[in-house]
């Protein structure tokens, strides 16, 4: 886990907000990132979570950028979504030293690939580094239509991190998208607590407190990046200038 944000590059900088429609004028789908873990956890709960927010993805015509695992509830976000949408609708990307450990030591990158079915799983692209895959989900994420943004499910170190990395970049103007908890069974009432006690030691503005949102069911969390407004404390920085 980095102890720090990764220096925003010129694939997430912030840029004036994108218009809702293609270039032929159709509506952009919304685009929303999942992080979440890559084993399933000891509680039913939170596969059960993963495949409903799948289902309800489906239902509100929102693609899915994800870490590229087949695995935990990475894998059942992704599959679950695939087996109702399509695989258009779902991209994973995942460094080529994860997919080479998680397909079981494969020799090469592609080697790797060609054992993850784009019928299943959707389109996949493996990148050098986690960087690299971070840059791209939020670029996605930033480029679609109302709605976007990012949610985490249950997980471990890596979904904490990218989720406040997220939150970070919120916070400094980067983006403005939603940024949604989906809160299965108490998982993340610690780090909510954890805000609060941020808030009043000082060390988050009480501005800014509400740029991480809670949702307790997948409809919720649809909702809550649909109506989802930018913290007033947020920090009004020019990333625009090269």
């Amino acid at each position: 886990m980095t102890s720090e944000p990764s220096p925003p590059s010129s694939e997430v900088t912030q840029v004036p907000p994108p218009s809702n429609s293609t270039p032929n004028g159709t509506p952009k789908r919304p685009v929303v990132c999942v992080f979440c873990g890559s084993n399933s956890g000891t509680s039913p709960a939170h596969l059960s979570a993963a495949r409903s927010l799948a289902r309800s993805l489906h239902a509100h015509s929102i693609s899915l950028v994800y870490g590229g695992g087949t695995v935990g509830l990475m894998g059942e976000v992704a599959k679950t979504l695939v087996a109702l949408s399509g695989p258009a609708a779902v991209h994973g990307i995942i460094p080529e030293a994860l997919i080479k450990y998680e397909q079981n030591g494969a020799a090469t990158a592609a080697d790797a690939k060609d054992t993850i079915s784009e019928a299943v799983y959707g389109r996949t692209t493996v990148v050098p580094d986690m960087h690299t895959r971070k840059q791209l989900m939020a670029k996605e994420v930033m480029e679609g239509g109302p709605g976007s943004g990012f949610v985490a499910l249950s997980g471990g170190y890596g979904t904490l991190e990218e989720l406040m990395e997220v939150t970070t970049w919120n916070q400094l103007g980067i983006h403005g998208c939603g940024v949604v908890l989906l809160n299965v069974e108490g998982y993340y009432d610690g780090l909510i607590q954890w805000v609060r006690t941020a808030v009043s030691a000082g060390f988050v503005g009480p501005g800014n407190a509400g740029i991480l949102v809670e949702a307790l069911d997948a409809e919720e969390v649809v909702r809550m990046l649909r109506e989802y407004r930018v913290a007033e404390g947020r920090y009004k920085l020019d990333w625009t200038q090269k």
